[in-house]
């Protein structure tokens, strides 16, 4: 390591240092032919506070400075609703960027463990940029590819800077390619001959948006509520995601099971927004956005991202649940396919999760990335 004279740390409260993050981003990544430059206004969207996830959370932000240049980024978060877990209260990290220089990361991760440990939190645990139905987990396979919608990239040395500073590996998520053409399993076709008559996928009803949004909501929030890290959906929040999703949902890309008439699991397709904005540099305004609509209109998209997938939690571990799970993704693929879609990314899916896991490799899927999550026991050393 070269000569590296005293890093400030300083919080975020001013565009300007918004401005300088995104230009950090640039100078980390600019050897990286596999990063797609996010949008700002998704940065902006996510730390405004007409942000309904601040009705219930809290969180600061810091750069990392030496000798006048931002050099690194970290946040720190605390969701009320998971603050108080089976081991202790938790609060997050994320936010993570920063140059290959351990006291660096050890300097940003030291004041997000100052704040958190004020606020009364026992563990820290990250990265969420915010919490754990947005973007989450580091990158630590799959870095010659680029990232989804709604994903994170990151740099391969990222992964030994949080170790550096005394995290450790908690739970792996698990990123799936596969192409919508897939020979459909034979145990899977069989199980649909015997329950044809009771289960049927019906798509999205945009005529009644609005209650199909609720009943989603619904069947996300049973669905996951027995997973690793869950955080229930607000209505608010849920609605703001759907105003979010609603200019590039696509019916046909959407499935809704009904087993008896009753609804037991949805999916969500969505054409891969990266792809198309992989030109924009970060920026949508004041012509980009044009050009995105254009592209969403003429089909220009060739991958696609399941980012939104559930099955009530009555039916996991059970057969039924399998065979919802496969005659939802059987009923968005071909027309996926027929929109030139060429492969679809399933993700994320916890290491855990063997039924889902094993289903999508029966159809060919390959586990291409996998992320890390991380967590440490805060204590007063980090005082």
């Amino acid at each position: 390591m070269t000569p590296l004279k005293s890093v400030s740390i300083e919080p975020v409260t001013r565009p300007g240092q918004w401005r300088e993050y995104h230009r950090l981003c640039q100078h980390l990544y600019a050897t990286d032919p596999a990063w797609i430059e996010p949008l700002h206004q998704t940065m902006k969207a996510r730390w405004s506070r007409k942000n309904p996830w601040f009705e219930s959370a809290h969180g600061m932000c810091w750069l990392a400075r030496c000798e006048g240049e931002v050099v690194g980024s970290i946040s720190a978060q605390i969701d009320e609703r998971l603050a108080h877990g089976g081991d202790g209260r938790v609060g997050y990290f994320g936010q993570f960027e920063c140059i290959n220089d351990p006291r660096v990361s050890r300097a940003l991760f030291d004041e997000a463990r100052r704040w958190l440990l004020k606020q009364g939190s026992e563990w820290v645990k990250g990265p969420f940029d915010l919490h754990i139905n947005e973007s989450c987990g580091l990158l630590v396979r799959g870095f010659e590819t680029s990232p989804m919608l709604m994903m994170p990239h990151h740099r391969p040395y990222y992964a030994s800077l949080v170790e550096d500073a005394g995290l450790e590996p908690e739970m792996r998520l698990l990123a799936y390619i596969i192409e919508p053409n897939f020979q459909a399993p034979p145990a899977m076709k069989r199980l649909q001959t015997r329950h044809q008559d009771a289960l049927r996928i019906r798509p999205l009803n945009v005529r009644r948006y609005s209650d199909e949004i609720e009943l989603l909501r619904a069947l996300f929030n049973d669905a996951w509520r027995l997973n690793w890290g869950f955080v229930p959906f607000s209505e608010a929040e849920f609605e703001a995601l759907g105003k979010e999703l609603r200019p590039v949902l696509n019916p046909r890309y959407t499935s809704i099971a009904m087993l008896d008439d009753e609804p037991v699991g949805f999916l969500i397709a969505l054409p891969n927004i990266n792809e198309l904005i992989k030109d924009f540099k970060g920026r949508l305004w004041p012509t980009n956005w044009m050009k995105l609509l254009w592209r969403l209109k003429t089909s220009a998209a060739t991958t696609a991202r399941v980012p939104l997938m559930g099955v009530k939690s009555q039916f996991h571990g059970r057969s039924m649940g399998a065979l919802i799970a496969f005659s939802m993704i059987d009923a968005v693929r071909w027309p996926l396919h027929d929109s030139g879609i060429e492969q679809v990314e399933m993700s994320w899916i916890l290491e855990t999760n063997s039924g889902m896991n094993g289903l999508i490799e029966a159809m060919g899927g390959d586990c291409y990335k996998t992320y890390q999550m991380y967590r440490q026991r805060l204590g007063p050393g980090h005082g």
